[in-house]
């Protein structure tokens, strides 16, 4: 049974996590011999405990979340290959680690394990730290007595998945800045400088362009209405948020990104170079394939994957090789399609996606860079052709009046 406890360490700091137990009564003292003091525990809500199975996967966790997951894997990697127990291996990370979350669930895996407890088993009662793909790694890499060459290859994913992200964020970085100051410019314009040009027009009782009206219009519709705006937004923002949690909005999002022009592109590259992956590195540890697309389909979050995977899952029960439908499919890039069959005509397929799979992270790579490169002068463009336009509406009736003193009596 799932369970979800708060308490606290011997330090005093507030912990909430879930542990698997036959009762409460036997997950408190558990709790209580790794040390911590327990203040609540109740069954866990479903989606709750379901959440680092089914949601979580290397394609769903944070930034921060993948970033000290591939410091801990490698760190770990590096003291077991040395020799090192694996209980002062991780007594010895506790002690490193900086971060109080991780901290705290490396003191509850040391203790587990020193419980003679599995590490896979006690990483299973942290889902949101450690989801099933990497619990079921650890426990093939301790099944077969291959631990440290286990971690070393999970180490590999996420530190691959870690790049992926960082390689998106640095290039988002500078357009999401032309966007802000686009947006700030703009505003200032509207609420600062175009209300006291209207002050001067009406001084002047001078005849307006329509552009220049439709600009004070908006300009005195957000200088005295801007909370309706700002409320307006938020109500928009929460509404969107919470549709695109339901069923109907995940599909919604999901089908816009697979057929918008360029973003389904790139959709279905990084979308493809993670399955490719994944498939290459649980196959390579001998997992049975059946398992292996369950684990992707409960890491995969895009419905339309989902259920590709779901026919993956059918063809191979009926015997049918998994390239059929990955090949009838067009979320699949073809050659990966081709890739998957190749292997399978030489008993090499996991080798085969992961030679795919490096090639496909370079490929989004520089697919990344070229859009964004696009991106930039697109929005410089935009940026300067709003400026340009509001600047001409504004001096337009000053040039008018210009004309008519010029061509008035002498």
């Amino acid at each position: 049974m799932k369970l979800a406890y708060q308490g606290y360490d011997s330090n005093g700091k507030a912990v909430r996590d879930t542990i698997d137990a036959p009762s409460a009564a036997e997950a408190t003292v558990a709790l209580r011999g790794r040390g911590l003091f327990v203040t609540s525990i109740d069954p866990a809500a479903k989606d709750q405990a379901s959440a680092g199975k089914s949601g979580g996967g290397f394609g769903s966790r944070s930034g921060a979340g993948i970033k000290g997951l591939t410091l801990f894997t490698r760190q770990l990697q590096v003291m077991l290959t040395t020799g090192t127990p694996i209980v002062q291996a991780l007594s010895a990370l506790q002690r490193q680690t900086d971060n109080a979350v991780w901290r705290n669930t490396i003191a509850s895996l040391s203790a587990r394990v020193e419980e003679g407890v599995s590490l896979s088993e006690a990483m299973k009662d942290h889902p949101d730290r450690f989801d099933a793909i990497y619990c079921n790694l650890v426990n093939a890499g301790e099944t077969s007595g291959k631990l440290p060459i286990m971690l070393e290859r999970l180490s590999n994913l996420t530190r691959k998945q870690l790049h992926t992200r960082n390689t998106i964020a640095g290039a988002l970085v500078y357009p999401s800045l032309l966007l802000v100051v686009a947006v700030g410019v703009l505003s200032l314009m509207l609420t600062i400088v175009l209300p006291r040009f209207g002050g001067l027009f009406e001084t002047l009782d001078l005849p307006l362009p329509p552009t220049t009206q439709a600009l004070m219009f908006l300009s005195g519709v957000l200088t005295s209405y801007w909370w309706v705006i700002i409320l307006a937004g938020a109500g928009i923002d929460a509404g969107v948020y919470y549709w695109l949690r339901t069923d109907h909005g995940k599909q919604t999002l999901f089908t816009a990104m697979l057929r918008l022009p360029m973003l389904g592109k790139v959709t279905r590259s990084f979308a493809t170079a993670r399955i490719a992956r994944l498939l290459g590195v649980l196959m390579d540890s001998h997992l049975p394939l059946l398992d292996v697309l369950d684990l992707i389909r409960e890491g995969t979050a895009n419905i339309h994957y989902s259920r590709l995977l779901d026919q993956a899952k059918e063809a191979v029960t009926r015997g049918e090789p998994i390239s059929t439908p990955f090949s009838e499919s067009d979320l699949i890039i073809p050659s990966v399609s081709e890739a998957i069959r190749s292997g399978e005509a030489s008993g090499r397929v996991a080798s085969s996606l992961l030679v795919m799979s490096d090639m496909l992270d370079e490929e989004n790579e520089v697919l990344i860079k070229s859009l964004t490169g696009v991106l930039e002068p697109l929005i410089l463009l935009a940026m300067g052709v709003l400026v340009g336009f509001m600047a001409l509406s504004i001096f337009l009736p000053l040039f008018d009046l210009t004309a008519m003193t010029a061509g008035g009596p002498q």
